[in-house]
C-alpha cells in the first residue's frame, strides 16, 4: 500500500496539481502560496532523482535570490532585510522544483495553463457576483471597479489582492482562451467574462498592453492574420488616429513641461486629495528644488519624481553596484520626502514619502545595485527570446505583460507577485523533457 501512495504522489497528474496550486494562490490569502512553496520543497526533496538535467534559465531567478541574501550583509537596515527575505524564497524553491521534473513538460505546461485559466473564470466570476451584491446593499457603484481601501472596502477587489497585479493574473488566463485553436461556445464565454473583468479593474498599464497584444495576435498569429487586406486597412486606421490624435498629444507634452503651470489641474496620486491645489507637472517634478504640501504628483510625475531620488540616493550612499540592501530603500525615500516638503500625510492619507518606488527596474537598481538589476534584464531578455523563437504567444504575453507592469509596479517586492512571475517563468522556459518508454 505505501508503494501505491508513493507512486500516486510521484505521478505527473500531482506535480500539475502542485503548480496549479502555486499558480492561483495569487488570488488567494497569502498563507496558501506559502502552503504551496512547503509542499513543494518537501516534494523536491522526497522525489529528486539524478541525474538532474540542469537549466541554465531556471538558474537565474534562483541567483537572484541569493544575490538578495547577500544583501544583507551591506544593507542599510539588516534587519528588514532579513525579516524580508523569506518573501522571496520562491525564487529558490520552485525553480530547483522545476529541475526536478521527470516528465513531459509540454504536458505539464498545458495542462497547469489549462487548469488555471478555468480556475482564473472561477475566480472572476465571484467576484463580479459579489460586487453586483454589494451594489444593491450598498448602493454605491465603486464596488465595480478597481480596488477598494484598506478602510472601507468599496472596491471589485479587496486592496490587499491589488487590481493591477489581478489585472496581469487575468490576463494570461483571457489569452489562453483567445488562443484556443477550437473554440467553442464556452471559451467565448470565458473570453467575454475575462475581458469585462480585466475593464472593470481599470489597470491602465494592463489595459494598454492587452489592447497591443490583442493587435499583436491578430496581426501575426490569427488566422485572419494571413488576410493581408484586412492587416493592411487596420493599420492605414491606426495610422490615421496617431495623425489625428497628435496635435492633442503634442500640446499635452509642451503643457506638461511648462515651468509656469498655474491653470494644469488633473488627477492626483491620492485620489481624495483636493483637486483645486496645484499639480505636479513634469518639468517640476524633475527640477524642483522645493515642494510644498499643497502640491500634488499625477502618476506619471510622482514616477519622475521618484526617479530623480533614485538617481541621487545611488550617488550619495555610492551604492551603484550593491544597492541598499533588499528592501531597505524606504527610509531613504522618507527623509527624501521631508528634504523636499512633500506632502507628508494626514489623518486620512498617507504622504507621498511611504510610497515605494512603483517600478521595478528603479527598485531593483537602488536595493540590489546593477549587478541585481542586470539580474532582472537577464531574466526578461531570455524569457523574450524563448518565446519569440518557439512562437508561443502564451509565453509571449506574459513576457511584455511583465516588462510593462515593472514600468509602474514593484511587482516581485510583493509576495503574490513574486510567485505569479516565478512560477510562469519556470513552466515556459523549461525545457522539454520526454519520458522513455520501454
Amino acid at each position: 500500500m505505501l508503494n501505491s501512495v508513493v507512486r500516486f504522489l510521484k505521478s505527473q497528474e500531482k506535480f500539475n496539481f502542485l503548480v496549479i496550486f502555486l499558480a492561483i494562490s495569487g488570488f488567494l490569502p497569502i498563507p496558501a502560496s506559502n502552503i504551496a512553496v512547503l509542499i513543494g520543497f518537501i516534494y523536491t526533496v522526497i522525489f529528486f532523482k539524478k541525474p538532474i538535467i540542469w537549466n541554465t534559465l531556471l538558474a537565474l531567478p534562483i541567483l537572484l535570490f541569493f544575490w538578495i541574501v547577500t544583501s544583507f550583509f551591506w544593507s542599510m537596515q539588516p534587519m528588514l532585510t532579513l525579516y524580508s527575505i523569506p518573501r522571496t524564497v520562491f525564487l529558490l524553491v520552485i525553480p530547483l522544483l522545476f529541475l526536478a521534473i521527470k516528465f513531459d513538460t509540454t504536458h505539464v505546461k498545458e495542462s497547469v495553463l489549462k487548469t488555471y485559466s478555468y480556475l482564473a473564470v472561477v475566480v472572476s466570476m465571484a467576484f463580479l457576483i459579489r460586487a453586483i451584491i454589494r451594489f444593491f446593499v450598498y448602493k454605491n457603484s465603486s464596488v465595480f471597479f478597481n480596488h477598494g481601501n484598506y478602510i472601507s472596502d468599496m472596491g471589485l477587489v479587496p486592496k490587499n489582492l491589488n487590481a493591477v497585479h489581478v489585472s496581469a493574473f487575468v490576463a494570461i488566463a483571457f489569452f489562453y482562451f483567445l488562443t484556443t485553436k477550437k473554440k467553442g461556445i464556452y471559451n467565448w464565454l470565458c473570453v467575454f467574462i475575462l475581458a469585462v473583468f480585466l475593464v472593470l479593474l481599470s489597470s491602465s498599464i494592463v489595459l494598454f498592453t492587452c489592447l497591443f497584444l490583442l493587435l499583436l495576435y491578430f496581426f501575426f498569429f490569427s488566422k485572419s492574420a494571413n488576410r493581408m487586406r484586412l492587416r493592411n486597412s487596420v493599420l492605414v486606421l491606426i495610422l490615421a488616429l496617431i495623425l489625428g490624435f497628435y496635435k492633442q498629444t503634442k500640446d499635452y507634452i509642451n503643457e506638461e513641461f511648462k515651468t509656469n503651470t498655474e491653470k494644469v489641474i488633473g488627477h492626483n496620486v491620492i485620489p481624495e486629495l483636493s483637486k483645486t491645489n496645484h499639480k505636479v507637472t513634469l518639468y517640476e517634478a524633475w527640477n524642483n528644488e522645493q515642494f510644498s504640501p499643497n502640491d500634488f504628483f499625477p502618476a506619471l510625475a510622482f514616477r519622475i519624481y521618484q526617479f530623480r531620488m533614485c538617481l541621487e540616493i545611488i550617488k550619495e550612499e555610492k551604492a551603484f553596484w550593491e544597492g541598499l540592501g533588499f528592501n531597505a530603500s524606504q527610509i531613504k525615500l522618507e527623509e527624501k520626502g521631508i528634504k523636499y516638503n512633500v506632502f507628508l500625510g494626514d489623518t486620512i492619507n498617507e504622504g507621498y514619502q511611504k510610497k515605494n518606488f512603483h517600478n521595478q527596474y528603479v527598485q531593483v537598481f537602488v536595493e540590489l545595485g546593477f549587478i541585481g538589476f542586470t539580474h532582472l534584464m537577464l531574466l526578461l531578455f531570455f524569457s523574450l527570446k524563448k518565446a519569440l523563437q518557439s512562437k508561443d504567444f502564451i509565453h509571449i504575453a506574459f513576457t511584455i505583460l511583465m516588462i510593462s507592469l515593472f514600468l509602474t509596479e514593484s511587482f516581485l517586492w510583493r509576495q503574490r507577485g513574486v510567485v505569479f512571475f516565478t512560477v510562469f517563468y519556470c513552466l515556459f522556459m523549461t525545457q522539454p523533457k520526454l519520458t522513455t518508454t520501454k
